[in-house]
């Protein structure tokens, strides 16, 4: 998928995808969808822009598939909104099952794909190297997913998570309406 870069400064782009002949292959429907990036003081903003541009409405699901490096797994913890709440585990069972997550924070010691429904709070913490990362949803991204690769040495999965904004549901854009996905990355020092 082509995106074309509207504008840039030193602390931000704003990238847009259109229609294509290859888009229309995979997905016929009059859309525009803008994803911003600003490089702000403290923090790491982006925002995704959704437009149905034709008369007809359409559904569409959206993530943001964000990886992070961290020092080791072993130095990772996942803290958030996690506990009590029920996650699609996608490698449980024929096609994935629906579990109830019992942790306060994540820790990862096994092959991860999980969709956290309604859990859009998640904050890395390193202990390898003493930060903190907050993903700030504050828009449009409901849920969260983790994935790791555990145990894949080609992957290099001891140094990175994938941590993902998402909005599962599927979202029903009318003709002529939008959504608007905000996300901001904010480091820390870990306590």
């Amino acid at each position: 998928v082509n995106w074309t870069v509207k504008s840039m400064t030193e602390t931000s782009v704003e990238l847009e995808m259109a229609p294509s002949d290859y888009t229309k292959e995979m997905w016929d429907k009059e859309f525009l969808c803008t994803f911003s990036v600003d490089l702000e003081a403290d923090q790491l903003s982006t925002k995704m822009f959704v437009e149905n541009k034709g008369e007809e409405s359409f559904d569409f699901q959206a993530a943001l598939h964000s990886y992070f490096t961290v020092s080791a797994l072993e130095n990772l913890e996942i803290s958030g909104s996690f506990e009590g709440k029920e996650f699609l585990n996608k490698l449980a069972g024929d096609g994935g099952e629906m579990q109830t997550e019992e942790r306060s924070a994540i820790t990862i010691t096994e092959e991860y794909d999980r969709v956290y429904k309604g859990i859009n709070d998640p904050v890395l913490k390193d202990a390898g190297t003493g930060k903190t990362l907050s993903v700030l949803n504050t828009a449009g991204w409901e849920d969260t997913v983790l994935w790791n690769p555990y145990g894949d040495e080609g992957m290099g999965y001891n140094n990175f998570v994938c941590v993902e904004s998402v909005k599962f549901d599927p979202v029903t854009l009318a003709g002529g309406a939008s959504w608007t996905g905000d996300m901001a990355l904010k480091p820390g020092s870990a306590e």
